[in-house]
């Protein structure tokens, strides 16, 4: 699983960039899935954190999340990113 993370208009701190790599670690049950995982964190008046997911079946999901506080919308999101993968997950199992 390639792992890519960008930070847009603010400096992603180390201590921000080991928070999010722990939550992260929650989807690692389906590494062997997911070809891609790219994440962008961007700050104007608030953070926005999205991520885009490429499965090996050439399927892509892509989550939003925006938030005044960064550990919040990182929350949010693996939340949301959790719940989308173990969905996409079951969906690919029912095909087979």
């Amino acid at each position: 699983m390639n792992t890519e993370i960008k930070a847009v208009h603010f400096t992603l701190k180390n201590e921000s960039r080991d928070y999010l790599n722990k939550k992260l670690a929650r989807i690692h049950n389906a590494e062997n899935m997911i070809v891609d995982l790219l994440v962008t964190l961007t700050h104007d008046k608030e953070f926005t954190a999205e991520t885009t997911v490429n499965f090996r079946w050439s399927k892509s999901i892509h989550v939003k999340e925006t938030e005044f506080d960064l550990h919040t919308a990182i929350d949010k999101l693996v939340d949301k990113l959790d719940a989308a993968v173990v969905k996409e997950k079951e969906k690919e199992k029912q095909k087979r």
